[in-house]
């Protein structure tokens, strides 16, 4: 039972950790505001475990995970560096593939709902439109990250 209790401890205690999952955290709640903003309707399941939206939760845990790296071992450590890399890989496929993706998935409805408009049970039921990120939202999200992740260094 100790052995749990340290590991709970030591996972808890981890900043860099810490750091990411916050960030997340942070951006999935504001999701929450910002989906109430433009939809005009509540929908937490689908803001807090949704893709897109604002801000980008992916951008904000990668760059809180980094900013952490940055700040405990340096920018010159093989941890910033393997953060960094991982960082601008995930937010360029926000911003970039995902993103199309989403824009090629309203297309592909629309024409699905005028080729089966008169048999409406051959219809599926759509492919998912938000999938990426537009890049105002990376950033904002990244932002997000770079600010968690400097403020849990004067508390951890």
């Amino acid at each position: 039972m100790d052995v749990l209790i340290t590991g709970f401890k030591s996972l808890f205690s981890n900043y860099m950790l810490v750091s990411a999952m916050l960030s997340w955290l942070a951006a999935q709640i504001i999701k929450i505001f910002t989906g109430l903003y433009q939809s005009k309707q509540m929908s937490i399941t689908n803001i807090l475990f949704g893709t897109g939206g604002m801000p980008s939760s992916h951008s904000a845990s990668v760059l809180g995970l980094t900013t952490a790296a940055a700040i405990k071992y340096g920018l010159g450590s093989p941890y910033f560096a393997i953060c960094a890399i991982l960082s601008v890989v995930v937010m360029i496929d926000a911003s970039g593939v995902r993103y199309e993706t989403g824009k090629q998935a309203v297309l592909l409805n629309k024409i699905t709902k005028e080729i089966f408009s008169g048999k409406p049970e051959l219809m599926n039921s759509g492919l998912k439109e938000l999938v990426g990120h537009t890049p105002f939202q990376v950033i904002m999200g990244a932002l997000l990250g770079l600010a968690v992740g400097i403020s849990l260094s004067f508390v951890m």
